[in-house]
Parts: C-alpha cells; sequence; structure tokens
C-alpha cells in the first residue's frame, strides 16, 4: 500500500480529480500554495495498491501537464531587480508525487 502526494497546479486539480473519480480512485484535496510564483496548488492525498500506483502516475501525467506562462516581473517577488522591465516566459504546471510505503490503512463508515 502507498500514500500517494501529488502536489499540482490549481488550474489542473479538478480535471484530474474527476479522472481519478472516474477511474475508481478516491482522493483528498488540500489547498496549498508555494514554488517559484508562489501560484495556488492543490495537495492530492491518495491511498493506492502497490499494484496500482503505475495506473494512478498515468492519470495524473495525462492531467497535469507543463505549460509555458507569460508574467509581469512583479509577480516573480523580490527577483524582479535582475529582469528586464518587460514580460517573462516561466514554465508552469505538472506534477510532484512522492511515494510513502503505508504500513496500514483504513477506510470507515
Amino acid at each position: 500500500m502507498k500514500l500517494l502526494i501529488a502536489i499540482v497546479q490549481d488550474y489542473d486539480a479538478n480535471q484530474l480529480l474527476t479522472a481519478l473519480s472516474e477511474a475508481g480512485f478516491r482522493a483528498t484535496r488540500i489547498a496549498s500554495s508555494g514554488g517559484f510564483l508562489r501560484m495556488g496548488n492543490s495537495t492530492l492525498l491518495i491511498g493506492v495498491d502497490d499494484a496500482l500506483v503505475p495506473q494512478v502516475l498515468r492519470i495524473i501525467e495525462e492531467h497535469c501537464r507543463q505549460r509555458t506562462e507569460v508574467v509581469p516581473p512583479e509577480i516573480v517577488g523580490d527577483l524582479h531587480e535582475w529582469y528586464p522591465p518587460n514580460l517573462i516566459e516561466v514554465v508552469v504546471g505538472g506534477a510532484t508525487v512522492f511515494a510513502v510505503p503505508v504500513e496500514r490503512f483504513e477506510r470507515i463508515g
């Protein structure tokens, strides 16, 4: 048994949760933020049997793609003085997934 902790961009989270649900997986969504641009993220907690981890990872990969966004330098925070005054292209998205072994898992109710 594994606990998958997936950190994804907010704009990917709803589609990902729908796809996970349609495939029969349950997930808990926790609002989070961080990263270079301090944009909104969602942290998903997904309990899954070891044999099903590759299937969940495939679903995450299908719904959490990297993309390029154009942002004004002030969004970059304290580093704005290092950048030119025009817009900056930044790669965002994708997912960071941690697989943690779980000794015991119970669904109550």
